[in-house]
């Protein structure tokens, strides 16, 4: 079943309450018809010829458009994405150097499929294999990579499967680093697309790579077959994929004007046509969507008061930026509520929970987050806790002071 953002918002159950104005005109005064033609001013995504796709925000992880997002598919060479991401973990968690010598067994050397033409006894480094990797698609890089991480690509394979449910990929299952097929080896575009925001926020330092057009190595030039760097200059990655159960799968990603989205597509008959079909989501993204920032994780929304405490009120927020998706026709009509828990009492911890922040567009929450204490706040004093148990007694049995 298609869906998209759009049709989220417009549930038919509240299009008619929609409190948008347009034009100068208040939607919710508008007969069904005519409101119902201000709305297909959003179209729905493009008709794409795939098993699946899946188009998100990056900066908000919203779903813009999905199709069978949720659906098994075999992940081909998208596996590598993964491999790349848990080695990009390790460098930064200090256990690998892009300088490491790597060496080359001879079951890497004979892998199968596509090649960055490794030699065995031949030593390469991490730097090398993981563009040979990215930009080649080489499995035998990703073998080698894996065993020299892990001892071998079974243990390896493991550590993906992990990485996976930490990032709560909950459809995703690994049996190896490279993805040739395997009956127990599968993932899903939703999945790839949590997978690909991770990679990208997490590790932007060694991102630039899935941009490069080519690479040589052995003496030997390969290019990338992302078709979409040739063609879109705003895209800069991610991965291609195919074998000849899962068909011609592409991870695309563009970054147009200070926005990026994440585009996959997956079970397609050509190169072209999964670079045909991720041009199309993108575009429509970009086109019909905007992506806004609400409120920074270094704002205080609100100031409640807090009881018995050593301060009469402490500063909540957000534990991160909040970024809202929405139509961009629309985009400026998105409303913020702010719910705070009445009868805060000291103490409270920074990141504690003390109330809920929804992002409305008409009727409709977008988006809700927790609202959270931006700093602790310790017991007050004796006198201050009795002041305020006091206070508190009065103003709950009699309704004064009114504050």
């Amino acid at each position: 079943m298609k869906s998209s953002l759009y049709h989220q918002l417009l549930h038919p159950g509240i299009v008619l309450t929609m409190m948008l104005i347009i034009n100068g005109v208040l939607l919710s005064d508008l007969k069904a018809e005519q409101t119902k033609d201000l709305l297909t001013l959003v179209p729905d995504p493009p008709p794409l010829e795939a098993s699946s796709y899946y188009l998100l925000d990056f900066d908000s992880g919203q779903t813009i458009a999905a199709y069978q997002a949720d659906t098994p598919i075999p992940p081909a060479s998208l596996t590598k994405i993964m491999t790349v991401y848990v080695t990009f973990k390790e460098l930064v968690e200090g256990r690998l150097k892009l300088t490491d010598s790597v060496p080359i067994s001879e079951n890497a050397w004979r892998t199968e499929g596509s090649r960055m033409f490794l030699e065995p006894n031949k030593p390469a480094t991490v730097e090398e294999l993981l563009r040979g990797i990215i930009i080649q698609s080489g499995n035998d890089a990703s073998v080698a990579l894996a065993e020299h991480i892990s001892g071998n690509e079974a243990t390896f394979a493991q550590l993906m499967n992990q990485t996976a449910q930490s990032l709560q990929m909950t459809n995703t299952h690994f049996e190896n680093s490279m993805g040739l097929p395997s009956e127990n080896h599968y993932t899903t575009a939703h999945d790839l697309g949590i997978l690909t925001r991770a990679l990208i926020m997490e590790f932007p330092q060694y991102y630039g790579w899935h941009s490069e057009k080519e690479y040589t190595y052995n003496k030997i030039t390969q290019r990338n077959r992302n078709k979409l760097l040739w063609r879109d200059s705003t895209v800069d990655g991610v991965k291609t994929g195919h074998t000849e159960e899962a068909g011609y799968s592409l991870v695309a990603s563009a970054l147009r004007d200070g926005r990026r989205l994440i585009s996959i597509v997956t079970g397609t008959k050509s190169t072209n046509a999964r670079a045909n079909a991720n041009q199309a989501l993108l575009n429509y993204g970009f086109r019909f969507f905007a992506t806004k920032q609400i409120f920074s994780d270094t704002d205080t929304i609100a100031e409640p008061r807090i009881w018995m405490g050593e301060l009469k009120t402490i500063p909540a927020g957000l534990n991160k930026t909040l970024y809202v998706t929405a139509p961009s026709r629309y985009a400026d009509q998105l409303n913020s509520i702010i719910d705070v828990e009445q009868n805060i009492s000291a103490p409270v911890e920074k990141g504690q929970t003390l109330g809920s922040v929804k992002v409305m567009l008409g009727d409709s929450v977008i988006t809700e987050q927790p609202l959270v204490a931006l700093d602790s706040v310790q017991q007050g004093g004796l006198l201050r806790r009795l002041y305020d148990q006091t206070y508190r007694f009065i103003k709950e049995t009699t309704g004064y002071p009114k504050d």
